[in-house]
């Protein structure tokens, strides 16, 4: 099943999403800021990133521009989680390099479809 690198810094949703993407089959590999996030990118080689954008240390929007600008991270897709829900926030995140947008709270049915199709793969069940 593919690796998941879940950067998120609010344990209430990092503990919420692993435990549940973990049953659904998936390998998860937390980071709780964007530096982190970048290092574990290029150290774990995830399949997909999800990537909070309100993060310390390092926002989630300059580690999705540094992760799109290196060579060996640029390929794995981004789904950006934010509570930024407002008009012309989808278009941010996407000019920032990420993959594909998804507001908060997360809707988890929702989000692995979102996963599914930024994998290439029907979601599980």
């Amino acid at each position: 099943m593919a690796k998941i690198l879940l950067v998120e810094d609010h344990e209430e949703i990092w503990d919420f999403l692993s435990r549940r993407l973990k049953r659904r089959g998936y390998e998860v590999v937390l980071a709780h800021d964007g530096e982190e996030g970048v290092m574990k990118a290029r150290t774990s080689r995830p399949d997909i990133i999800l990537l909070d954008m309100n993060l310390p240390v390092l926002d989630g929007w300059s580690a999705a521009r540094a992760l799109k600008s290196d060579a060996e991270t640029s390929r794995i897709p981004i789904i950006a989680l934010t509570a930024h829900a407002m008009s012309g926030d989808r278009e941010k995140v996407i000019q920032a390099g990420c993959d594909d947008y998804h507001p908060k709270p997360v809707d988890f049915s929702k989000l692995l479809t979102q996963i599914g199709a930024a994998l290439g793969t029907p979601p599980t069940p």
